[in-house]
C-alpha cells in the first residue's frame, strides 16, 4: 500500500470555488453553500482506499460532531472511475448511506476541484475559517491501517475546537497520509508527479 502525503499548502490560502453534484441528495453543492459560519471541513475521500476505510466509522462520527459544533463538512471524491469503478457516484451514494455520513459526498468528475485545493491523497483534510481562509490541513489523527492506534480524529478535532474557540491555528500540523488521488491519464497536476 503506497502512501502519499498531503501537499500542505500555506495557511491562509482562500478556499477555492466549486460547484459539484452531491451523490446523496442529487443536488448541486457550491463553495458558497458551505462557506461562512464557524467554518467548514473539506475532506477528499473515496470508497475503495484502505486509509479511508480505516477511518470510516470515525469520519461518520466526526461529521455528526461537526454539526454539533456548528462547523459544516463536505466530502469530495475525485478519483478516475474508469480505473476505479468502486468510486462511481452510484457507489458513493450507497457508501454514504452504509457509513452513516451526514455530510454531502460530492463527485469531482473533472478532477479540477481536487487540483484547485492541491489535494493529493485520500483522505486529505482542509479546515477553513468563517472567512474562507485555510486554518488547518493535514491528518485526521495518528492512526493508520495496521499501526494499532485507535481512530480518534484527535488532530482535526483539536483544530476545529481551536477554530470554534477563536484561538490561533495549531502550530503542529502533520500531513495526512493515504492513497494518491487516482488521476486520469495525462491529468496529473505538477505536484502529483
Amino acid at each position: 500500500m503506497a502512501a502519499t502525503p498531503s501537499t500542505m499548502i500555506p495557511l491562509g490560502t482562500p478556499m477555492p470555488s466549486f460547484s459539484l453534484p452531491d451523490t446523496v441528495s442529487g443536488g448541486m453543492v457550491t463553495a458558497a453553500d458551505v462557506r461562512g459560519g464557524r467554518g467548514v471541513v473539506v475532506a477528499f475521500i473515496c470508497n475503495h482506499c484502505p486509509f479511508v476505510k480505516h477511518l470510516r466509522e470515525g469520519l461518520a462520527e466526526f461529521g455528526r460532531w461537526c454539526d454539533e459544533k456548528g462547523v459544516k463538512m463536505v466530502a469530495i471524491s475525485s478519483n478516475n472511475i474508469e480505473t476505479h469503478p468502486d468510486d462511481s457516484p452510484e457507489k458513493m451514494k450507497a457508501e454514504a448511506k452504509q457509513a452513516g455520513y451526514t455530510f454531502p459526498y460530492l463527485y469531482d468528475e473533472s478532477q479540477e476541484v481536487a487540483k484547485s485545493f492541491s489535494a493529493a491523497c485520500t483522505p486529505d483534510f482542509f479546515l477553513f475559517d468563517g472567512k474562507g481562509k485555510l486554518y488547518y490541513r493535514g491528518q485526521f489523527d495518528e492512526s493508520r491501517p495496521n499501526n494499532g492506534m485507535p481512530v480518534t480524529g484527535a488532530d482535526l478535532r483539536a483544530a476545529v475546537e481551536a477554530l470554534v474557540a477563536g484561538t490561533a491555528a495549531p502550530e503542529d500540523q502533520k500531513p495526512s497520509i493515504g492513497c494518491n488521488i487516482k488521476w486520469k491519464s495525462g491529468n496529473e497536476p505538477e505536484y502529483a508527479r
